[in-house]
């Protein structure tokens, strides 16, 4: 059960340490923001897979880092 405090890794439950969890939950949040896109310099790029991101308003798909452009 995901909170405000754990987020989405309330999957996790008491497992692994606090921590690590909230370092998961900070690059969850980085990676599922919209990002700007690097050609029309809008917040419209979603990440599609691992270092995949599309850009739902020039529909340019690119590569970048793992979890953000």
């Amino acid at each position: 059960m995901a909170t405000k405090k754990v987020g989405s890794t309330g999957r996790f439950g008491a497992r692994y340490g606090k921590t690590i969890r909230q370092r998961i939950l900070a690059v969850e949040k980085k990676q599922k923001k919209k990002q700007l896109c690097p050609y029309c310099k809008r917040l419209t790029v979603k990440r599609v897979a691992l270092g995949i991101f599309l850009c739902k308003k020039c529909n340019s798909k690119f590569t970048g880092s793992a979890y953000h452009v």
